[in-house]
């Protein structure tokens, strides 16, 4: 196995001391498990969609969670009360769980079954407060000048 030294993006950025541990969950994940299929598309520049192959299962069956940034996606099949013999069972029938890390500002919006895929709809919403703003730059002499202003109006 490989390993990944991040050292020069930890110098180069702020906040990001959580990305190993991200990356580590990832890669045992989906080494672990590949059960069920799903696709991640990107809608527009903040809106995204999980699609998840879940032929099976109904609403009932399946929970969605966010808790701390954490997207778990949950099938609880339920049991065969019929005693059907099987000559071949394809469809796969077997107990998931997925998680998925959030970005900031990510929140799930929606999540819809249809025709054996549930759809788990996500937005950046990203605050007015944390999107870019343009600072004005002024000389020291106009600084002066706004700082007189304002302490004679105080008096």
């Amino acid at each position: 196995m490989r390993t990944l030294d991040l050292a020069p993006l930890f110098r180069a950025s702020v906040g990001f001391d959580n990305l190993t541990r991200v990356l580590d969950a990832a890669t045992r994940q989906d080494s672990v498990q590949a059960y069920p299929p799903y696709n991640i598309a990107k809608a527009s520049d903040d809106d995204y969609r999980i699609t998840f192959a879940v032929a099976g299962f109904s609403q009932d069956d399946i929970d969605v969670v966010v808790e701390n940034s954490t997207l778990t996606v949950k099938g609880k099949v339920a049991q065969d009360n019929d005693s059907t013999a099987y000559l071949h069972r394809g469809i796969a029938g077997r107990s998931f769980e997925r998680r998925f890390q959030l970005a900031d500002h990510i929140q799930v919006t929606n999540g819809v079954m249809e025709n054996g895929l549930l759809h788990v709809d996500l937005k950046r919403d990203v605050p007015e407060a944390l999107k870019p703003r343009v600072v004005s730059i002024s000389t020291a002499a106009r600084t002066a000048q706004i700082e007189e202003s304002a302490e004679q109006k105080a008096a």
